[in-house]
């Protein structure tokens, strides 16, 4: 299961930090990716990360702006990967859902991810 959070009202220029825990399977062992979808839009890929964290994706318009990271601590708690979210513009507004990959790889392709979390709205407004 995974448990996507962290996503809010932001004001253009601010930062936000989503989370992505996950329970009940192995989380070191699967690729996260990130994705969002606005409203009459299409899923897009914004970044992932491989299951050892040496690789990672991001969109080009998000470059330079977000961060992902991720704790593949055996405590349980901190089975977590993290979008750290700067310089917000009023086009990241969107759901963002968090995706695994049982073959731990990095990848932007929605369609081979096993595992979904709910979304988290993400609004970028003044």
């Amino acid at each position: 299961q995974l448990q996507a959070s962290g996503g809010g009202l932001v004001q253009p220029g601010g930062s936000l930090r989503l989370s992505c825990a996950a329970s009940g399977f192995t989380f070191e062992s699967y690729g996260i990716g990130w994705f969002r979808q606005a409203p009459g839009k299409g899923r897009e890929a914004v970044s992932c990360i491989t299951s050892s964290g040496d690789s990672t994706y991001y969109l080009d318009s998000v470059k330079g702006r977000l961060t992902i990271s991720r704790d593949n601590s055996r405590d349980n708690t901190r089975n977590t990967v993290y979008l750290q979210m700067n310089s917000l513009k009023p086009e990241d507004t969107a759901d963002y859902y968090c995706a695994a990959d049982y073959s731990g790889q990095c990848h932007n392709r929605p369609l081979v991810y096993d595992h979904w979390g709910q979304g988290t709205q993400v609004t970028v407004s003044s």
